[in-house]
């Protein structure tokens, strides 16, 4: 193959690359779910915002901590699955406001929550449902919210209710270090 169109190759990929990144199209495309069932969970919870959470005074990072330095998990009853669930919920206003942040599980019956613990109703609704990447969960679901957070209203997902997302954590996520999650997204 002639040395010339190999360079024009990687230019051209490296453009539409590029112009992918400026007109957002790396962003990665929601799968919208119009009727979504309800459901519980249990969890320890929080009162935080994104401001405070870019900073070394985040109390999510600290709940993830609790969840497993405590062996949390293994506390909650009535587990539906084995994944693990984070919710945002109780919106102040938008991705700027105090929201509370809930680290649990799914549940088939909130009748005994532990002491330290709260029961939370994730409503029935439209979500859009964004998948990360594969990576270090640490980097990946930073990088997935960011993306989330620079949707125009007007784009499939970018209509949000801010009334309760969340991320639920299955096997895909068992490696952290290689781990991929999604995010429903709640929408008007």
């Amino acid at each position: 193959m002639n040395p010339l169109y190999k360079i024009l190759v990687v230019v051209i990929v490296a453009l539409l690359s590029i112009l992918s990144f400026a007109t957002g199209d790396d962003a990665v495309s929601p799968k919208i779910i119009e009727k979504f069932e309800a459901f519980t969970m249990i969890g320890i919870s929080v009162r935080t915002n994104n401001a405070k959470e870019q900073t070394p005074d985040g109390l999510i990072g600290k709940q993830w901590q609790r969840l497993f330095q405590e062996n949390l998990l293994s506390k909650i009853p009535n587990k539906g699955d084995g994944n693990i669930v984070a919710a945002y919920t109780d919106y102040a206003s938008d991705k700027d406001g105090d929201y509370t942040f809930v680290l649990g599980a799914r549940v088939n019956s909130d009748k005994e929550v532990p002491a330290g613990m709260i029961a939370v109703k994730i409503p029935s609704g439209r979500y859009a449902v964004f998948t990360s990447e594969k990576g270090p969960s640490y980097k990946v679901v930073p990088e997935l919210w960011r993306r989330i957070w620079a949707i125009p209203k007007s784009a499939p997902g970018g209509n949000r209710a801010y009334k309760t997302d969340f991320e639920v954590y299955d096997q895909r996520a068992v490696d952290s270090e290689n781990s991929q999650i999604d995010v429903c997204v709640g929408l008007q």
